[in-house]
């Protein structure tokens, strides 16, 4: 029994270390190629920071890259503060309208990107809207809402009722007996719905290639520009800073978490 179970154990770590070797593998190649003296990836050319430095030269990257986070950080922040009150008002509906509110905020989870895509652009198209970054930004507020609204519902079922009522009880008003009582204990949620969002607007391609305007691009929409001439190893570079930049703020975010037990 001993041996069956040291067997499975070592099994278990195996089958683990081959998972994370295909998740990272990727991961650690274009990180190893990002300080690659030579600009093919066949040949290793020795190392070289050279690629950081043209990074930060390259105008058309900077230029992508400052929008691509000035658009995930507002469509987060403001996907968040809606997402949050509609979740607040949810959960105190009644079970029908909670269910058929419920399922409607799967619908957008569920859809292919490319209809979500497509059917903003038409419905931009048809309002006669101007397409460009606040067409995006739009776009990318809309699909990250559900996001956070399945972050901070479960908090607020777990939470006590009973406090928020004997503030309003007090003589709290609504919003200061939300802001002191509720939004504390569901602030862990509210947290994860505002990086799921940050997440999601960053890595978005499909939806903003169909919503975007002339002029207006983002890292993704730049790099599948660049797809067809070549990928240059400045992108590697960027890839791996925007990669350490998440790992960091993640390894941050769950220590703070563990601290907060």
């Amino acid at each position: 029994m001993v041996a069956k179970r040291r067997f499975k154990q070592l099994f278990g770590k195996f089958y683990l270390a081959i998972i994370f070797l295909f998740l990272y593998a990727p991961i650690v190649t274009l990180i190893v190629l990002s300080f690659n003296e030579s600009k093919y990836r066949g040949r290793w050319g020795g190392l070289s920071l050279k690629w950081y430095v043209g990074l930060f030269e390259d105008k058309a990257i900077m230029d992508a890259l400052i929008t691509t986070l000035v658009l995930a950080l507002l469509s987060a922040f403001i996907a968040t503060i809606f997402g949050t009150a509609v979740s607040f008002a949810m959960n105190r509906m009644k079970r029908i309208p909670k269910t058929v509110l419920m399922s409607i905020t799967n619908v957008p989870m569920l859809n292919a990107d490319i209809v979500t895509g497509i059917s903003l652009m038409l419905l931009f198209i048809a309002v006669r809207y101007t397409m460009g970054f606040s067409s995006v930004l739009l776009a990318h507020i809309t699909f990250n809402l559900p996001y956070v609204i399945l972050s901070v519902l479960p908090r607020l079922r777990q939470i006590n009722n009973s406090t928020y009522e004997a503030a309003l009880d007090l003589g709290a008003s609504r919003v200061y007996a939300f802001w002191k009582v509720i939004l504390p204990d569901i602030m862990p949620g509210v947290l994860t719905g505002f990086l799921l969002s940050f997440t999601m607007s960053l890595d978005d391609f499909v939806i903003t290639h169909f919503t975007k305007g002339v002029g207006v691009d983002t890292l993704s929409t730049q790099i599948y520009a660049e797809a067809r001439k070549g990928i240059r190893p400045e992108m590697y570079a960027l890839s791996t800073i925007m990669f350490v930049t998440v790992f960091v703020l993640l390894i941050f975010y769950n220590r703070k978490k563990e601290g907060r037990k």
